[in-house]
């Protein structure tokens, strides 16, 4: 039995279709398959007091690949961070680590680069870390040991009034002392009022007066008597 022609290009032309629908399957799961660079983040953490940047990788094809981070300065890298790491991502994603003191507000550049040389690139864009820098709980403790230096201080003006009263006693006591010898000055001049016009000594001067008299009395009327008793 003899295939006609028209039949023939018909299985001809149902075969192409075939092969066609078989090769776009193909290349539609590759690319599913395939890494691309939408697939890598990036992120600035802290990790207690340090600083840390976190690369993931979400490549369901899980195709290795090798993350390197620079330091950005004005457009042009300042520094690697750490060395080259290899990454191998999942579905649900896969993370590598740097360790780096970051600074805030500043800029790292992230190179991915897949070992069968489909991926090179840069993550876009760059990542930028957060405006507030890594603290630990070390760094906040001595907010509370500062607490007890007010104390102190509080304690320093206590010991300093308590010398206030003894100053203010001794300047008590010094008063105390030129009072006691402001009289003693009075005193010394009471007594040279006494000595230099004293009411005793008139009454003194009058009975040496009167002895005066009475001696020069007695003189005279012996020095008579004496010249009676010549005479006689």
């Amino acid at each position: 039995m003899s295939i006609s022609r028209r039949s023939a290009r018909r299985s001809v032309r149902i075969l192409g279709v075939a092969a066609a629908s078989a090769a776009l399957s193909l290349g539609l799961s590759s690319t599913a398959l395939a890494c691309n660079i939408s697939e890598f983040s990036a992120e600035a953490t802290c990790d207690g007091s340090k600083g840390v940047i976190t690369v993931t990788d979400k490549d369901a094809s899980g195709t290795p690949a090798t993350i390197t981070v620079f330091l950005e300065n004005n457009g042009s890298d300042a520094k690697q961070v750490g060395d080259a790491t290899p990454i191998k991502g999942s579905k649900e994603g896969t993370s590598v680590t740097f360790s780096e003191d970051w600074q805030p507000n500043a800029e790292y550049r992230i190179r991915v680069k897949t070992d069968n040389g489909q991926v090179d690139k840069d993550i876009s864009p760059n990542l930028t870390t957060p405006s507030t820098a890594c603290t630990s709980e070390a760094s906040s403790s001595p907010t509370p040991s500062a607490s007890p230096s007010p104390s102190e201080s509080e304690s320093t003006p206590a010991e300093s009034d308590s010398p206030t009263p003894s100053a203010s006693e001794s300047s008590s006591t010094a008063p105390a002392s030129t009072s006691s010898n402001a009289p003693s000055p009075a005193v010394g001049e009471s007594n040279l009022a006494e000595t230099g016009a004293n009411s005793n000594t008139g009454l003194i001067a009058g009975v040496a007066g009167a002895l005066v008299v009475v001696g020069g009395a007695a003189v005279w009327f012996g020095m008579r008597r004496r010249g009676a008793h010549s005479g006689n």
